[in-house]
This record gives C-alpha cells, structure tokens and sequence, in this order.
C-alpha cells in the first residue's frame, strides 16, 4: 500500500452551525474555527472536515445546497473561508469540505429554472416523470419519511427527491450535469482545501426506467425504502471512476466516502491502489441492529457486538486500503451514549472508548465535543426536536403502537440532535458558545462537562484524548499504529476488546476491559513498557496483569514466541 500524507493524521469532525458563534446570532461559523484553530493544534489535529456551509435554506442543516460557490451568510463569507484555509496552513492542518452532489437545493438555480421550463434542458438536471394511473411514478419510500417523488404544481410530473422534497436529486446520467460538477470541485481545490468528504454518493446511480419501478412494499404504507435502489443499480464505478480522474487525482486530493453496506468484493474498487476514494468510513458497528420497520425496532448494541464489528472490518480491509474510524458523527448519537452501557459510563469507560477507536489502523476521525466525552441529551418533549429524521421516526414510532413516552424514548437513543448541540467550552451561559439565543438548546450537562474544566483537570478526558493522539505520532512506535498489522487477542473472551499492533519495530499489545468488574489476562508474550494507560497505576507482575474495571492500557511486548526486553 502506497504511503500518502493524510495517514499519519488525525482528522476532526466539525459541524459549523454549533461549532462556536462569534456573531451573537446563537449560529456557530467561519471566524468561530478560525479562533478555535490553535486549540485543534493542541490537540494533536492534522485533519478538519467542515460539514455544509454553503448557501442553504436549511432544510436539511446545510445538506441542501443553494449555490455551492458561495459560503451562507449565516456562517460567513468566502473572505472567511479564503482565510481560514490559510491560517490552518500555518499550522498544517489541512481543510476538508462536505461534497454534497446527489441533490441540492430547490432553491438552486438549476431547479429553479427546470421548474419554470420542464421541457427546457435544466429539466434534465434532475428526474422528471409522469405519474402513474394519478399517483406517484413509483413506490420508493424517501430516507427521511413518505413518498421520493414530489408534485410539480400544476401538471402530472413528479421529481424525485431520495431525502428532503427541498432536495431534488440530481441526474448524474446527464454529462453536462456531470462537467458542472466537476467545475466546481475543480474550484474549490484550486482555492487550496485538501480534499472532500462525500455525502450518501452510493445514491447517483438510479435504475431505469424509474416509472413504474416498484419494489416489495416493506411497511404498511405500501412503499419501499429507497435503498433497495442502490442494490439494484449497476454501474455507479463508472461515474465515480470519472469524477476521480477529473478532479481529485490531477489535485493529489484526500477524499474520504460515506459508503454503507458495501460487500468485501467492493473494498479494492472504493479505497485499494486504484480506488474512487482515499478513504472511507467505517459504519458497521453505526448500522449494527438496524430494522427497516423504524429506529424503535433496534437492536441494542452490547459490548461484544461493538469489538467484533470493529474487528470485523479490520480483517475485511486488512492491507487493502486505509479505513476511516468513527464513533460518532454529526448524523449519529453520541457514541459513548451508545456503546457504553449506561450505568457504566465514566471518565474512564470514555477514555477506554478513544483509545479502542485510536488504535484501530486506520485515520481516525473524532467528531466535535468527542475529545470531552459529550453525552447524549435527555428529550422531555418531542417540541424540543429540530432534525426531520428524527421527526419522522418518531410519528413511525406512534404509527407502530408505541405511546408518546415511549416513542421519545425510542427516538432519543439515535436521534441526530444528540450530536447537533452547541459544543461546550464552558460553564459560562450557553456552555459559551454564543452570547446570543442558541439555534439548540445545549446539554444541560455543559456545567460539569467542558473544554474550559478539562484544560485545568489533568485526569480529564481531553487531556487524555491529547496523550493518545501524541502516542499516534510519536516517532518511536507511529509506525506501529499508523500502519502496522492487526491481530485480535482472545477475541472469545467476552467483554474484552483486545488486539496487536505489529510494525517493523514494534509490537503493541491494546488491552481494554470492557466491563465494570476487573479481571486477570495472562500474556504469551513479555512487557518491554507501558505506553499509555487510563488507570494510574497498572498491576503488571511478568506476564499477569490485572486490568481495571474499563482499563483500557497500550503495552510495548515482545513478539509472539519471543522472550526477553531487548
């Protein structure tokens, strides 16, 4: 596998709107990074990701763009982003932007103008048809709840819209559509941002004919998730192959995809030597217990389901590529909400989770408020909710039987707006964010939780994020974390997440027990040093050791089958 820049990195998540605000409007932007910057440096960030923030009425937060040229006023201008490019630079971190290109905005010129002329040729921008016997062209079911076809007002056509009805998708099979796109990813990397994360890509590519083309109802709606699409449609390489060569590869660009589902045949065509994308995520422990009848149906996710689905994605891309680590993302709840059993959380088990993530191979990608262990808010009312998906989850959740208590229950586990609250600095007002009126209401929890507590706290969780992150690039053993071997370590134990990581200088062994009660592991191999570990004081007698309750701890070992310290 060919080495690249972007691998020694670690990359950070920001979600701008509830990032920090520096205007008082309660809405996070541009200049709030720019001010943040040496705080992501100290951190140990080589990598920053900024989720939309371009021209959008909001819809869906940004992921429906109205002009993707111009950064939204609400977040700033392109002055701002111009400087916050350069200013990152200085301190060699490298900007990623969201590419959003499956759908845009209504309020985009190019539907704007296919609307006011359907027959004209921005009509073919996107995907017009006719009715069937006077309902919708088909019965595919939209990600965020009814129908993916919309009336257009005053005729028998329809457009297609997989998310929001504020979100035509566009059409991909239509090559000016095609050169429109590239020019604009083109631009942005001629501005000097390093790459782009890739927005719900695998949807470009439709089966045809649409009308009429009905899947297995899966509900009693009648309708057919929109997913069923993607399994069905061939030839999407094509277009990916495309876009890469004419974009990202002239520019030596990262590029990391939101890729679900994909099979072990597809890991060589997304992120092998010649792949579409640099990277991608790694979702399977996100998706794990999923139901196609509704966020309620979901099957929790217990500590040994978390490390085999990690484990199991290490051994399918194995030295294929380089994966994408996540637990928690801007469109997930928070994951030490989710993978911590709840009477178990902790300073510690947060800490036990980070390093888990951080050693994995792969570039890891910490969401915002991560680095501080942010929890998940607490719903007393469905009126406190501002995502559409959670929205719609909810009324499926009342439809299915449950009462209104029990449905804000079931929603509150997955819903978006758990990630979506201010980032807490401090336990000043509105966990200073903003001096004005919060566009979210922030984690109550703000007051205890904190980047201005966990600065002055030497066992906090930041600081330890920080000692994790410097481990990752130390010189003596990044070779070993970066891109050594991994190799699971008594995986049939269970509550125990344990694993190698074998370089050509270096053998670590990642121990971590995932649970409250502590144990006792026998090691095949010696401990030359204890590199890092959440508890203070590590019982190591040879090769006994005695883990804590959530102890997560990083040992220098010998080499399988070898003795001594040398």
């Amino acid at each position: 596998m060919k080495k690249e820049w972007w691998q020694q990195k670690v990359a950070y998540q920001i979600y701008p709107k509830s990032f920090l605000d520096t205007k008082g409007n309660g809405i996070g932007d541009l200049r709030g990074i720019i001010e943040k910057l040496d705080y992501l440096r100290e951190l140990g960030i080589g990598i920053v990701w900024i989720s939309p923030c371009y021209l959008s009425p909001l819809a869906d937060q940004g992921y429906d763009i109205a002009d993707y040229y111009r950064i939204d006023p609400r977040f700033g201008s392109n002055e701002d982003m111009d400087e916050l490019i350069r200013e990152a630079k200085k301190r060699d971190i490298a900007i990623v932007l969201d590419l959003v290109v499956n759908h845009c905005s209504d309020e985009h010129s190019w539907f704007q103008k296919a609307i006011a002329d359907p027959d004209g040729p921005y009509a073919d921008y996107f995907f017009f048809e006719e009715g069937v016997d006077g309902h919708e062209p088909n019965n595919w079911r939209s990600y965020f709840g009814g129908s993916a076809w919309e009336k257009i007002p005053g005729s028998n056509r329809y457009y297609l819209h997989l998310f929001h009805k504020k979100q035509p998708d566009l059409n991909w099979e239509n090559p000016k559509l095609r050169e429109e796109i590239y020019r604009m990813i083109n631009w942005w990397l001629d501005k000097g941002i390093a790459g782009f994360r890739i927005d719900a890509i695998l949807n470009i590519k439709k089966v045809f004919p649409l009308r009429g083309h009905d899947f297995p109802p899966d509900r009693e709606d009648g309708m057919a998730s929109c997913t069923n699409m993607i399994y069905a449609a061939k030839g999407i390489g094509d277009f990916l192959r495309e876009m890469r060569d004419r974009t990202f590869r002239p520019h030596g660009a990262f590029t990391v995809g939101e890729v679900f589902n994909e099979t072990e045949e597809q890991i060589p065509e997304f992120i092998g030597p010649d792949g579409y994308f640099s990277s991608m995520f790694d979702f399977r422990s996100n998706i794990f217990g999923r139901s196609g009848k509704g966020w309620y149906d979901c099957r929790q996710i217990t500590p040994d389901d978390y490390r085999d689905a990690c484990f199991e994605t290490q051994r399918l891309v194995g030295d294929i590529g380089f994966i994408s680590t996540i637990i928690e993302n801007h469109d997930e709840p928070r994951g030490v909400s989710r993978y911590i059993p709840p009477e178990e959380l902790s300073r510690r088990s947060k800490k036990f989770l980070g390093t888990m993530q951080l050693m994995l191979r792969g570039l890891p990608f910490l969401y915002q408020g991560q680095e501080i262990g942010m929890e998940n808010i607490k719903l007393h009312s469905i009126e406190e909710v501002d995502d559409i998906s959670t929205l719609d989850e909810y009324q499926i959740s009342l439809q299915a039987g449950l009462s209104e208590e029990e449905a804000l229950r079931s929603v509150n586990r997955f819903s978006r707006d758990n990630a979506r609250t201010p980032m807490q600095w401090s336990d000043k007002e509105n966990a200073g964010f903003t001096k004005g009126k919060p566009w979210l209401s922030p984690n109550p929890n703000y007051r205890e939780i904190n980047v201005e507590a966990e600065e002055r706290d030497p066992d906090s969780v930041l600081r330890y994020y920080r000692k994790l992150i410097a481990l990752r690039s130390d010189p003596e053993y990044k070779d070993s974390i970066v891109y050594g071997d991994f190799e699971p370590f008594m995986q049939e134990e269970s509550r125990l997440m344990a694993f190698y990581r074998r370089g050509e200088k270096n053998c670590l062994l990642v121990l971590g027990n995932f649970r409250k009660e502590e144990r006792e592991i026998e090691l095949p191999v010696d401990v030359k040093a204890v590199l890092l570990s959440n508890v203070d004081q590590s019982e190591i007698r040879g090769r006994r050791i005695r883990l804590e309750g959530y102890q997560a701890l990083i040992l220098a070992v010998s080499e399988p089958g070898k003795t001594g310290l040398s």
